[in-house]
């Protein structure tokens, strides 16, 4: 019996290790499947999620600080997300910081070749950018581990928004997001007199999975091409989230934004994921 008894012990403690996916600091485990938010793009497909661990925040200018050593963001402050960054400065953030952490860097970055697969006349840089899979450092999710995260993954109670119907509750957006609550049609104008801006991170109420601020703050940049039925692949980059000057509709979990790798703005920002292998 007493055999026995160690040999189950040995069998469950490895059977533990097999299945404890501890997050790293910072990070929430996400367990794959297939979709369960029946308001997803992805609900009722055959497209399967992995297992990856996502960031509870966006990136803090604090955090691009400590890497890059410089902070390009427009609205100052150490707790808010930093933004106007574009694709290829995350790619070069995940990969730095990776190794100041001794991680694997994702990504091979190569600033001397053009990219002979980015078809855009508006991206100026089209650095060579390609994946390393097998890598354990930080990189920026896809559009699907994005989508998957925000409905909830395998927690969720199909929600509009990621972690809500109610937008005020975990979304800051063009109508919250400045000194007053604005009504009516959306106007630049009516955003900037108000003082709209980005909002320290993970004020508002996380979704299902303990994820913070990824209906709305800044919106954020994903790894892969943006592709449609309009467009082609190697033309942008996807984005997803809705930002402080987005309109309720970009907030919504399954709406989906795209821009030029090149391209930089004050309501885009990045969160980090990290391959469970």
């Amino acid at each position: 019996m007493r055999l026995l008894y160690g040999l189950l012990v040995i069998i469950f403690s490895i059977d533990s290790c097999k299945f404890n996916k501890s997050a790293p600091p910072g990070f929430v485990f996400v367990k794959g499947g297939f979709t369960k938010n029946i308001k997803s793009n992805l609900y009722n497909s055959s497209v399967l999620i992995r297992d990856f661990y996502i960031s509870k925040y966006e990136v803090t200018q604090k955090e691009w600080w400590e890497v890059m050593g410089y902070n390009p963001s427009g609205f100052k402050g150490d707790s808010l997300p930093v933004e106007s960054i574009n694709w290829y400065e995350s790619i070069e953030y995940c990969n730095k910081r990776s190794l100041k952490e001794g991680l694997e860097p994702v990504y091979l970055l190569d600033k001397m070749k053009k990219d002979t697969d980015n078809k855009s006349e508006f991206d100026s840089l089209k650095y060579t950018v390609k994946v390393r899979k097998n890598a354990n450092g930080y990189r920026l999710p896809t559009e699907l581990e994005w989508e998957y995260a925000a409905s909830g993954g395998q927690e969720s109670l199909n929600y509009s928004y990621s972690g809500s119907d109610d937008i005020n509750e975990v979304a800051w957006f063009w109508k919250n997001s400045g000194n007053k609550e604005l009504k009516g049609e959306w106007s630049w104008m009516i955003l900037e007199n108000n003082r709209c801006s980005t909002k320290k991170i993970g004020v508002k109420k996380p979704n299902e999975l303990g994820v913070y601020d990824m209906s709305g703050n800044v919106r954020e940049w994903c790894e892969d091409w943006y592709q449609d039925y309009q467009t082609p692949m190697g033309l942008l980059r996807s984005q997803r989230g809705g930002g402080w000057m987005g309109a309720d509709s970009r907030c919504q979990i399954f709406n989906r934004h795209s821009f030029e790798a090149s391209g930089k703005g004050t309501d885009q920002g990045l969160r980090l994921c990290r391959s469970v292998l």
